[in-house]
């Protein structure tokens, strides 16, 4: 475990003191294509600017606009949706409808391919998920930020609720429901799609069947946050990009792999025994309660 859980605040490394990085954390600034130039996670007058946390020696990231870094995110998603050579802008936040008129949640990037005259010739979907964090990262950002010179090497390990990346949340509570429903409609419209994640976030995540990049539905845009040494900044790469069917991606996320039955019910008699020793009444009636009952 780290001694320090937070990777980068407000874009840069909390031991990096120059100028600029001072400048970022004084006036709470986000490096990286946000909306606004001032850093809006959580909260847009109190933000939390925490682009990055480790797990154990890895840096994890946790901000979806830390994915913006240089737009490599769309340029890579470019290179999967359209020909070269192609004419292509980005629009971000866009709402996406089903047949009803009823919201299915904002796209994070569309990506609009459109020829001489500024029409539109193809489009397609770029998510991005970045990895929940579980206990307390904010407590830890304030503690920092009041004097981050002297914190920036803090042991935070004998706090309570020491925060760690939610992987489960991130692919259950986010990315699956996105998929299902934005990814839905996209998928009947055929669409391709992208999504860009964390390699860590993405190791976690069931094996996935990858197809030929030419009959691929889904890209899967996998990039590492690599330490340039002499700058003391954290640079996006690209690792890798998986080619999948949506369907198929989809079902592996969203079903659960079952473990052996014999240990659920090995747990299920270990209650039940409990509760015959404590000589606790049963929580419903038997069959003979209710012939009994009839007969009163």
């Amino acid at each position: 475990m780290q001694k320090h859980p937070i990777a980068e605040v407000f874009g840069f490394p909390v031991d990096n003191f120059s100028q600029e990085a001072e400048r970022y954390r004084r006036n709470k600034l986000c490096p990286f294509n946000n909306k606004v130039p001032s850093c809006t996670k959580d909260k847009a007058e109190n933000p939390l600017g925490v682009c990055s946390i480790y797990d154990s020696s890895q840096v994890v990231i946790t901000c979806p606009v830390r994915f913006r870094q240089d737009w490599l995110i769309a340029e890579d998603a470019a290179t999967f949706f359209f020909p070269a050579g192609s004419s292509w802008t980005s629009l971000t936040e866009t709402r996406i409808n089903d047949k009803y008129g009823r919201s299915a949640g904002n796209i994070d990037v569309v990506l609009v391919a459109y020829d001489d005259a500024g029409r539109i010739l193809d489009f397609g979907s770029l998510e991005v998920q970045a990895v929940y964090i579980s206990g307390n990262i904010r407590k830890a950002f304030e503690y920092y930020m009041q004097d981050p010179k002297v914190h920036a090497d803090m042991d935070w390990t004998r706090q309570r609720y020491y925060p760690h990346p939610d992987y489960l949340s991130s692919s259950r509570k986010r990315l699956a429901p996105q998929l299902i429903y934005k990814g839905g409609i996209l998928h009947a419209w055929g669409k391709k799609q992208a999504v860009a994640v964390d390699s860590n976030f993405f190791s976690t995540l069931p094996h996935m069947d990858e197809v030929d990049q030419i009959v691929a539905e889904m890209a899967w845009l996998i990039y590492d946050l690599q330490h340039d040494s002499q700058q003391n900044r954290y640079r996006l790469v690209r690792s890798r990009t998986i080619y999948t069917q949506f369907s198929s991606a989809l079902n592996k996320i969203t079903t659960a792999e079952p473990d052996d039955i014999q240990g659920f019910i090995d747990q299920l008699q270990e209650k039940l025994d409990q509760k015959l020793e404590d000589g606790s009444p049963p929580d419903a009636p038997t069959v003979l309660d209710a012939l009994e009952g009839e007969s009163m």
